[in-house]
């Protein structure tokens, strides 16, 4: 059974003594509003955390929303988060049919557009979930277009051509994780699939917070 990625939203007030500890997994998590303590560091809006260990979740005083994305063999189950005063659900699961061969690295990365921006017909080294933080977005693959608004999430094959257009009236975001080959820490997984656009000017712009080598199952 292929390995499974899966994104969940997690709501926590800001009660005293709210916390919940997830196991060990490969894990990359975006704080989307509000602030948290994670593995003891303080990740605050707008900012992430990325490990593999046992580690635990603690709201700031406001309270938070995170998205956590996780790596799991294909017979485990979701992940139980429970805590007084939590909201959880799973946003997307995607079976990953198209994972590298070899050692592995988690990319979690955010990737903006000024209003109207795109990013050409593409592909990329691995699969990966999104999820839109502003704007909106459409994305064009096999065949279909499907638009999305904030909180929207969707899956690339990472092999199958993806056109993605940005809002036309005001900048665009999402957040992504991505599993690629290992060799791939600090350089960029796209390949333009026209020749002609690998010189065009391109609008998007990357931030990456973690490119970290991960001791999942390796395929050979």
């Amino acid at each position: 059974m292929h390995p499974v990625l899966r994104l969940y939203e997690d709501v926590l007030s800001s009660a005293e003594n709210v916390v919940f500890e997830l196991p060990p997994l490969p894990r990359f998590i975006f704080v989307v509003h509000g602030s948290a303590t994670i593995a003891g560091e303080t990740v605050t809006s707008g900012n992430a955390w990325q490990g593999e260990g046992t580690v635990t979740v603690k709201p700031g005083e406001a309270g938070v929303t995170i998205w956590r994305w996780e790596l799991a063999r294909g017979d485990q189950g979701s992940t139980t988060a429970n805590a007084p005063g939590m909201i959880t659900h799973e946003k997307l699961s995607a079976y990953l049919e198209t994972l590298p061969r070899g050692e592995l690295l988690m990319r979690g990365d955010s990737v903006a557009f000024p209003p109207g921006g795109c990013a050409y017909l593409h592909r990329h080294q691995g699969p990966g979930i999104r999820c839109l933080v502003d704007g909106g977005i459409r994305i064009d693959t096999h065949g279909r277009s499907t638009s999305y608004g904030p909180g929207g999430a969707w899956y690339e094959s990472g092999p199958d051509p993806v056109f993605a257009q940005g809002s036309a009236d005001k900048p665009s975001r999402f957040v992504r994780v991505m599993i690629l080959p290992r060799a791939l820490v600090g350089q960029s997984s796209i390949q333009y699939v026209n020749e002609d656009d690998k010189a065009k000017p391109k609008a998007q712009q990357y931030k990456i917070f973690a490119d970290a080598p991960i001791a999942f199952g390796v395929r050979k």
